[in-house]
């Protein structure tokens, strides 16, 4: 049984969860080899790896330093562990990083990481360094999004899927329409009005079957469509009233190809390669652009800042969060004299003051309970407020904005709030 497959705003929160680990496994430093990376991939068999090991173990038993045997061995003895919390291989694969790492201070420190990867890695690894090795977690960085093709032209229709190297036909017809007819007279008219009619019909056809292929669940099931063909079908059908709104506000590219069927898939796909690759820039360009439309339009439907956007989720109000995927701000749960739970925001380089640490109220100084990125909070949990959460970065002149401008954190929402009405209420309490 394949596991179930992350929709496309969960695949971008599974993807920047994977860069942020690939960036903290990078900077990690160990003494000697004692720094375990192993990837098992998908339908391999957790005893062979825990054999591996086992063997592994008699050969460090023999280093000479003993220093690093030990080392090594208590990273051998943690990947045993690990290993030993899986009867079999997950769906996906299994990834385990485990070993003493040497942390900011000087002082060593024990990291044990195992995870089942979001989609299937392909890759048989072990490593034992002094350094963890993340190249084989890069592939699950490229984009897999599926795109759709329509090579419309007068001899028939292609409906075809892309998505990264695999590209298929899921159908295609022929068509046999009349050619502009030369007669004059009363038949000049009538054949022009039947060749129209069997044009219009070929238009219907093909947009009745787009919404089948592409259309399942009442969504659209591709990041984005193409359409192609060498003649004007490929225009007739994007401006046409037949063609549904939600495929029609997914086309990213119309491309003039010089044939129809496979050859003509063949070239609609080299002609929008650049855009596909462009795919994640022009969504996120269209979703600031969405955001600033609202500010535009005062409509009272978008906030920023963090307190802001934190109280739309918390009144159930925030349809989409925005967030700078590399944002830096660390969420401090603090607990009063009285129990009660206080959150504070402080940027990364900010030194943390006790001032910040006072109870208002009584002087004392409060409990720190928890303390973590508040990025990593906000894509752990989201979902509980009835959000979407969407990274973007600050590579486009609109995210630029965004982050430099709105602080790179904000919301559009599903209804206007007053948060002046909001703050008092919280000063009631």
């Amino acid at each position: 049984m394949s596991a179930p497959q992350p929709n496309d705003a969960e695949k971008n929160i599974e993807i920047w969860k994977v860069k942020k680990l690939i960036k903290r496994l990078e900077a990690a430093r160990g003494n000697g080899t004692s720094m375990i990376s192993l990837i098992i991939p998908p339908k391999d068999q957790v005893s062979r790896a825990a054999k591996m090991l086992a063997e592994e173990f008699g050969t460090a038993s023999n280093i000479k330093s003993r220093v690093n045997r030990l080392s090594v061995l208590s990273a051998i003895t943690s990947t045993q562990q690990r290993l030993k919390l899986y009867s079999k291989v997950p769906p996906n694969g299994l990834v385990i990083y485990c070993g003493e790492i040497i942390t900011s201070e000087g002082k060593e420190r024990k990291i044990n990481i195992d995870f089942e990867p979001f989609k299937p890695i392909n890759t048989s690894l072990y490593l034992c360094d002094n350094k963890f090795h993340t190249e084989a977690l890069s592939e699950l960085l490229e984009s897999d999004q599926r795109f759709g093709f329509i090579i419309m032209d007068g001899n028939g229709t292609l409906f075809g899927t892309l998505s990264g190297n695999t590209r298929d036909i899921i159908q295609k017809f022929s068509v046999d329409l009349p050619k502009k007819h030369g007669r004059g007279g009363q038949s000049a008219l009538r054949f022009s009005r039947l060749r129209e009619e069997k044009r219009h019909n070929y238009v219907r056809k093909v947009a009745e079957l787009a919404v089948q292929n592409f259309i399942s669940d009442n969504k659209v099931n591709v990041a984005g469509l193409i359409l192609a063909g060498s003649a004007d079908f490929k225009n007739d059908l994007n401006q046409s009233d037949l063609f549904d709104n939600r495929l029609q506000s997914k086309v990213i590219k119309v491309v003039d190809v010089s044939y129809g069927g496979e050859n003509g898939f063949n070239q609609a796909i080299e002609l929008a390669s650049e855009t596909l690759g462009n795919v994640k820039f022009i969504q996120e360009k269209k979703l600031i652009g969405r955001y600033f439309d609202e500010i535009s339009r005062d409509s009272g439907l978008v906030c920023y800042g963090i307190e802001d956007t934190l109280k739309a989720m918390d009144a159930g109000a925030a349809e989409v969060v925005i967030v700078y995927e590399n944002m830096e701000i660390v969420r401090w749960v603090l607990k009063s004299s009285a129990g009660a739970e206080v959150v504070l925001h402080t940027a990364k380089d900010q030194d943390a003051n006790r001032e910040m640490f006072m109870d208002k109220e009584t002087g004392q100084e409060m409990e720190v309970v928890d303390q973590g990125s508040f990025v990593e909070w906000l894509a752990e949990h989201y979902r509980d407020f009835g959000a979407n959460l969407e990274f973007v970065s600050d590579r486009s002149s609109e995210g630029n904005q965004f982050v430099k401008g709105f602080g790179g954190v904000g919301a559009i929402l599903r209804y206007k709030l007053n948060f002046d009405q909001l703050d008092a209420a919280g000063d009631d309490k």
